[in-house]
């Protein structure tokens, strides 16, 4: 049974691994620069509620790809990250309950900035980018689990 495991985690890993490093070391430097940018802002973003994670982990995990295989895996091993990328790169959607946890985590934080901001142009700003952000996840495509 561990080696059907294996073979199907080394399927997919070959599936994620089709972006190569870039052959230009300036490039690569790029490309990291550009991936540990995401990734911060990424990182941001689970504590600001005008910032999205997912697409700046994502773009991290597409920039590591091509200038840095040690932070791709160390991306791809996260426990939290890296089953997110993998849907990503092998299927182009993403979980429901990823979905699920992606509104409820919008819900708290840009309700409790409505609920603390006093000015009511603000109040609106957020109201705005909550819509925005909504309709974004929203039209992420969702694969079905059993599939």
């Amino acid at each position: 049974m561990s080696t059907e495991l294996n073979k199907s985690m080394d399927q997919s890993q070959a599936n994620i691994h089709l972006l190569q490093l870039h052959d230009s070391p300036v490039i690569r430097w790029l490309y990291l620069c550009i991936g540990v940018t995401a990734l911060f802002v990424g990182i941001l973003g689970i504590f600001l509620p005008i910032l999205p994670t997912t697409p700046f982990i994502l773009l991290a995990a597409g920039c590591f790809a091509r200038s840095s295989e040690r932070f791709h895996n160390y991306l791809l091993g996260h426990r939290i990250a890296g089953p997110i990328i993998r849907e990503w790169c092998e299927y182009r959607s993403v979980k429901r309950q990823v979905k699920r946890w992606a509104y409820l985590v919008m819900l708290l934080s840009f309700g409790s900035s409505i609920l603390i901001v006093s000015s009511w142009k603000l109040k609106g700003m957020l109201v705005l980018l909550a819509t925005i952000l909504f309709t974004f996840i929203w039209r992420l495509p969702v694969r079905d689990e059993n599939k």
